[in-house]
This record gives structure tokens, sequence and C-alpha cells, in this order.
């Protein structure tokens, strides 16, 4: 059933702006998660000349039902892609530089060799920027996390999404422990790294999970935290429960930060990368 979105929901979208960015993009190349999640702050964003990239193709092995990310016929990757990531980064001028991907569980290490050679062509590019890396699971093969790890991005995330007892219908090949383990072992393995996570709201959690995913989180020492709302990409996906009111997220936000998490990001348009310097900034501030 449709639910017409409440009046906070609007946002700007300026044409020219996304036009250009999408145009550089597509001479290079390259994949952004803000077109193909669908992302409503992408005329925001595009604007101020940010944007996530996405790599490893566009077409994922895994059917998230809440995900517009495409499911087609996976692509070789593309051995020039980490230098045209780099360049693009350079081209814009980026201090802060967002990279997350497909899962390709048709590789065998899951494209993670393919992911530190894209961050190690960005430091080699803009050695002072800051690199920040979305993952898929990897199934937490150690390995093939120790191969992100050994390029030292700045932030390491992969986002646990929702609560557990979502898991089996949002995201049926994936594993809430499985992604606890992720965050965990990169933590242990480098203290000093910045931890990420984010999960969506709105899909028929209680307050009561979304608090016990924070204690969660809170217990593996992950820094940062993203709250959005889930908007349903088509009548495809799994349908949305309801919309949160900023209110509630500001409750989220103070709840998690009392249970110690360090840097919280919530609100209706809050997305995994949504202003991720800011994060940097407050943590490399403390």
């Amino acid at each position: 059933m449709y639910k017409p979105k409440p009046s906070w929901f609007r946002v700007s979208y300026d044409q020219d702006a996304v036009s250009q960015m999408l145009e550089m993009m597509d001479n290079l190349s390259l994949n952004t998660v803000c077109t193909e999640a669908h992302c409503p702050n992408i005329g925001e964003c595009f604007k101020k000349n940010s944007a996530t990239f996405m790599i490893m193709g566009k077409n994922c092995t895994r059917r998230c039902r809440f995900c517009a990310v495409s499911k087609g016929k996976l692509e070789d990757l593309d051995p020039n892609e980490p230098q045209n990531v780099a360049t693009a980064a350079k081209t814009m001028g980026l201090k802060h530089v967002v990279i997350t991907s497909v899962t390709r569980d048709d590789l065998k290490d899951g494209g993670s060799t393919h992911f530190a050679a894209t961050i190690t062509a960005v430091k080699n590019e803009l050695p002072e920027s800051n690199v920040e890396v979305l993952i898929p699971d990897f199934h937490c093969d150690h390995d093939s996390l120790d191969n992100v790890i050994a390029v030292r991005p700045s932030v390491f995330g992969h986002n646990v999404e929702t609560v557990p007892s979502l898991y089996p219908t949002v995201r049926p090949q994936a594993d809430y422990q499985r992604s606890l383990d992720v965050l965990a072992y990169a933590k242990t393995k480098a203290p000093d790294l910045y931890t990420k996570t984010g999960i969506m709201v709105g899909l028929g959690e209680t307050k009561d999970e979304v608090k016990a995913v924070m204690q969660d989180l809170a217990d593996i020492k992950c820094d940062i935290l993203t709250i959005g709302q889930y908007l349903r990409p088509s009548k495809e996906h799994i349908e949305l429960v309801e919309y949160i009111h900023p209110d509630t997220f500001e409750e989220y936000k103070q709840m998690g930060l009392e249970l110690g998490i360090k840097f919280i990001a919530s609100g209706p348009l809050v997305r995994s990368s949504y202003k991720a310097s800011e994060a940097m900034e407050y943590l490399e501030g403390e």
C-alpha cells in the first residue's frame, strides 16, 4: 500500500549538477551508489561535488529486498577502475573519498583485492585525503578482510542494515552476527581504525530492537553509526511499514550516544555516506 511521504522529505535537486557529475562518471566508466541506490540526497551531494563511488560493477550477487542495486549479469572487474576512481576523486578535489561496492560472492576473495587496489590508487593520487570504505561482508573471511585493513582506509564500514528479527525477510542471504563479526574483527585487528555501520528504520522494527542493535555495536566498539529512513525503491521491494518521525531519530541518536557510540548521524534522509566527512572531523577533533 502506497504511503505518501511526509513534509520532512522535501529535498532540493539541481539537474545541472547531477548531469555534469554523471557525465564525468560515464566518461571514466564509473558508477556511484548515489544513482544506483536511488539516494534522495543526490541533488544536494552532487551540487557540493560529492559522490560515493561504487566499484566492481552495477550488478550484485545478493538479493536483499530493500536494495535498488540491480541483480543482472555479473561483469568482469575492470583493471582500470582503481585508477579511474582515483582520477575522478582528484578531479573533484575530494578531501574525503567514499568507496563502496556491490557484493561479489562469485569472486574468490569477494573482490577485496580490487577494493585494496582502489584504496591504494586514491591514496597515491590524494595522499592528504581520507578514504572511507563501505564493504560487503566477504563472508567474514579474515584473509579478505585483511586485504582491506592492510592498506589502511581511514574509515572501515560495513552495514548491519536492520535488526536481527527482520534479516530473514530483508537480508535473506546475510547474517546479523556475521556482520557484527566483520566490524569486530576490523577493530580487533586495527584498534586505531574507525569502524562504521548503518541501519534503516521503518521496516517494522521496535525501539527496543534498535536499542539492542546499538548495544551490540557499542560492545564491539563501533565508532560511527548512521540511522536513516527506509524508502521502498519499487513495488518489487519489501514494503515500507511506517515513516519514522524526526523526533524519534533524535531519540535514537541520544540513546546510542549514551550507550557509548562516538558519532551518530540520525535522520530521515541520512544514508551511509551522507556528510561522511563530518564524522571524521568530529572524531579527529576529540
